[in-house]
């Protein structure tokens, strides 16, 4: 691996060597927030897996889905889909209810409980996240800041499903 202060064992190469070294150092970069990430989001008040979480973070953002379409934007089947529902319905934050329109369609939808572990857990992540900015020298933060935009408006349109209602 390459460390973000371009120490490595990369051999100096090519003009596409510089995107790749970049690439290598996000990808580390991207790990450790993962591990800050995950560590923020067992120290909430109720431990959830990755997959529930996901699973609460996709009803949040498209409420009233369908088992299908949640199994579909989780990439997992559909008994691991409805085990997964049963689980968080079972904790209270989950509910099924019947689609107004369809009588055979179960719409999955978050509860009150539900919304607010979410919220405690992203105000931990934002808070573990701010510590470790804050660590970081001022014009360090202006020049990640100013990165994150470039990145974000490089990568635009280049993530399969972007039309999706939620595109993990």
């Amino acid at each position: 691996m390459t460390g973000l202060d371009g120490s490595g064992d990369d051999p100096a190469g090519g003009p596409g060597d510089d995107a790749m070294a970049l690439a290598l150092q996000i990808a580390d970069a991207v790990d450790g927030l993962t591990t800050l990430w995950s560590i923020a989001a067992q120290e909430a008040r109720m431990r959830l897996s990755p997959h529930q979480l996901r699973a609460l973070q996709i009803l949040r953002a498209a409420p009233g889905l369908n088992l299908t379409t949640l199994a579909e934007s989780m990439d997992i089947g559909m008994p691991t889909a409805s085990r997964l529902c049963d689980r968080l319905e079972a904790a209270g934050l989950l509910e099924r209810v019947l689609h107004p329109l369809k009588r055979r369609e179960v719409q999955l939808n978050l509860t009150g409980h539900g919304q607010q572990v979410l919220d405690e857990v992203a105000s931990r992540r934002t808070r573990a996240l701010a510590e470790a900015l804050a660590g970081m020298e001022t014009d360090e933060r202006e020049a990640l800041a100013r990165g994150m935009r470039g990145f974000l408006q490089a990568q635009d349109g280049l993530l399969p499903g972007a039309d999706r209602p939620y595109a993990p």
